[in-house]
């Protein structure tokens, strides 16, 4: 069998998830769903909110933290962005794919419309549109051009969908590339479209698999064709996934955000963190690091910088850890962002070459911190704070599941905190 063969049987066959993968499958559910209820209201959601109740109307599918209902295409284009827009979703480092975000929201979605789903198959499901979506990222070899969260996202979350559905995996895998779209440049302008790309992700799976169910033709090749996937998008080897498909399992592989930033930003956040010095008694922070991260979160403050830069400008978002302890999704706001304090705390944050030349690397990084008495001390950051080699503890765990419940509307379904599972696949 060809490698995208080797994929769509992997997509349809029948496994039985092991209990630790079955752990993390909970537990990456759970966070996912409760920061899309915690970010109603969050910048640009209610233009999302607005736009997809022009598409249509009907009752099919929950959004997360309301009791609204709207077809299963659009809640899944809200839900994918309620997801994404406060930088808090879990990750696939290696991958650098957003895997949860896209399949959570689609998935959820078509549960919805059918009216219920066994929590094992939704786990099931879950847990390979999150394996596609993330083994594609992990073939890689060229720097991100392409919003790779979304694009390689709705690959798997359609295939995700169409399973549970019965729809053909082959015309749902190729209709979904099809609909894959966004880019980095978003990123580097620091712009709402960017979680808008998870949203429109989520909601072309929901369609792949409609689209697919309903006989509608599809390319048979999208992944290794004369004009696929690795031919027009990114440059990679589908071999360096297939060779451990089935016996490796990518969602135990994904990182938990503890901070709504950039992920690029949390390594050395973690480290300030431990450190938690007085920020009067600092005189500069310099990390040193690969130059991916330095693409992603080595962004220039400016009291007028959007929600959306800031949330992926390292020296704010070290200001805000200095001074706070934690980075509060509520901290994004133009008072906030202004703030001379915070403003000058940014000032005295920078970060440098290491002289690393992967264009795909997060590490080695090194954070060094002088103090106003002219002493300094470097810091070795060797693994990202929520990763699997890093996890959060219990206690940060539940922090972070306090705050997206204080986040969360007043009213908001009690099971997305205390039984995700249940609100998942079971929407009563």
């Amino acid at each position: 069998m060809s490698p995208t063969e080797q994929i769509l049987a992997f997509a349809g066959a029948q496994h039985t998830l092991p209990l630790g993968v079955r752990d993390d499958a909970v537990r990456l559910l759970s966070d996912t769903i409760a920061i899309g209820a915690a970010a109603v209201g969050a910048p640009g959601e209610e233009a999302i909110l607005q736009t997809a109740r022009t598409f249509g109307a009907g009752e099919e599918s929950r959004l997360l933290g309301t009791s609204e209902k709207l077809p299963a295409a659009s809640a899944a284009f809200v839900n994918g962005y309620r997801v994404h827009c406060l930088e808090w979703d879990g990750v696939h480092e290696p991958a650098v794919v957003h895997a949860m975000s896209v399949a959570t929201a689609a998935l959820g979605a078509a549960i919805d419309r059918r009216g219920g789903c066994d929590p094992e198959e939704a786990l099931l499901a879950l847990s390979i549109g999150v394996d596609v979506a993330s083994g594609l990222g992990l073939c890689v070899d060229s720097a991100m051009r392409f919003f790779r969260p979304g694009i390689c996202g709705v690959m798997g979350a359609a295939l995700a969908v169409a399973r549970i559905e019965g729809a053909p995996l082959a015309d749902a895998l190729g209709l979904a590339y099809s609909s894959a779209a966004g880019t980095m440049q978003a990123h580097v302008e620091g712009s709402e479209t960017l979680p808008f790309q998870i949203a429109n992700a989520a909601r072309a799976a929901v369609m792949a698999s409609d689209l697919a169910n309903a006989g509608f033709g599809a390319p048979k090749d999208p992944l290794e064709g004369p004009f696929g996937y690795f031919q027009l998008f990114e440059s990679g080897d589908l071999t360096r996934y297939t060779a451990d498909l089935g016996s490796v399992w990518r969602i135990a592989e994904v990182s938990t955000k503890p901070f709504p930033s950039g992920r690029a930003s949390h390594a050395a956040l973690g480290k300030l963190a431990d450190i938690a010095i007085n920020p009067d008694e600092v005189a500069a922070i310099e990390l040193a690091c690969p130059p991916l991260i330095r693409r992603l979160v080595d962004r220039a403050y400016s009291p007028e910088m959007s929600p959306a830069w800031a949330r992926l400008c390292m020296p704010y978002l070290s200001a805000l850890m200095l001074t706070d302890g934690r980075v509060d999704p509520r901290r994004f706001t133009p008072a906030d962002i202004a703030d001379p304090k915070l403003a000058e705390i940014a000032a005295k944050v920078r970060l440098v070459d290491d002289g690393n030349t992967d264009g795909n690397a997060l590490f080695p990084q090194s954070l060094t911190v002088t103090k106003t008495d002219g002493s300094s001390i470097t810091h070795p950051v060797e693994h990202t704070l929520g990763s699997p080699e890093n996890p959060l503890s219990p206690e940060q765990a539940a922090a972070k599941l306090d705050l997206a419940r204080e986040l969360a509307p007043a009213g908001a379904d009690v099971r997305l905190f205390d039984d995700p599972l249940a609100y998942f696949t079971d929407p009563q």
